[in-house]
């Protein structure tokens, strides 16, 4: 049985876009298949994507930061719609929910809702990050993974774990196969920001970090064939 039942997939929206722009499908019908084969075997799937294929307004010093941060949830909003399609092309029911009205394109989210979903065997997808300004995607997956009493967060990153610097720049990184989220706080490594550790480290939730682009990544990592950083708690 796998460890985990319920759990929150945390996609950017550098990744769904490869080496362009926007989207590329071939990456996201990937990960459809995946989620659909997890859902299959009676797993629980939310799923918060960034919005960093359409807008990186901290880069913008010319616009207000709640605006720039309000066009940001915008962005995840409208990549959580054409994810939530893609995943339906491929037989896979979805639902997604936002912390403020969306009119008729997404629902209103709930707990209640939420659990309503995932006991129909769907895939919950949680755009417009927390509904307020100065907080990341990554502060709105561990929101949603405390709300909803998930097991786990899966980053699905890049790079294929958590390491002691950038493996980018410095060829002799060392990766970790397990860490605690007070050391990746303490040695500043960026897996998360902030103020996301601190509510994962206070309500006990546990990150998987792997590369997204490896194959079945996203099975591998929940059903024991794990390659990446456990951030334990």
């Amino acid at each position: 049985m796998p460890e985990y039942k319920r759990v929150i997939l945390k996609l950017s929206g550098e990744a769904l876009a490869g080496d362009g722009k926007g989207y590329n499908d071939d990456i996201i019908e990937n990960i459809a298949h995946q989620v659909k084969e997890l859902l299959s075997r009676g797993m629980e799937i939310g799923v918060v994507i960034g919005g960093g294929n359409y807008w990186r307004g901290r880069s913008n010093d010319s616009i207000d930061r709640t605006k720039a941060d309000q066009i940001g949830m915008l962005a995840t909003v409208m990549n959580c719609i054409y994810v939530s399609e893609i995943f339906r092309s491929k037989g896979i029911m979805t639902n997604i929910l936002t912390p403020f009205p969306c009119g008729s394109f997404t629902k209103l989210f709930s707990k209640d809702r939420a659990n309503k979903y995932f006991k129909k065997g769907m895939a919950v997808f949680f755009a417009g990050g927390t509904g307020h300004p100065y907080f990341s995607t990554d502060t709105g997956v561990a929101l949603r993974a405390v709300e909803m009493d998930a097991d786990a967060i899966l980053l699905a990153k890049s790079i294929d774990g958590v390491y002691d610097s950038d493996p980018k720049v410095n060829p002799a990184a060392v990766k970790f196969d397990e860490i605690s989220i007070g050391e990746v706080v303490e040695r500043k490594l960026g897996v998360i920001d902030m103020a996301a550790s601190v509510l994962c480290m206070e309500n006990q939730i546990p990150l998987l970090v792997f590369a997204l682009q490896e194959k079945n990544s996203i099975i591998n990592a929940l059903t024991g064939n794990f390659s990446g950083t456990k951030v334990t708690v």
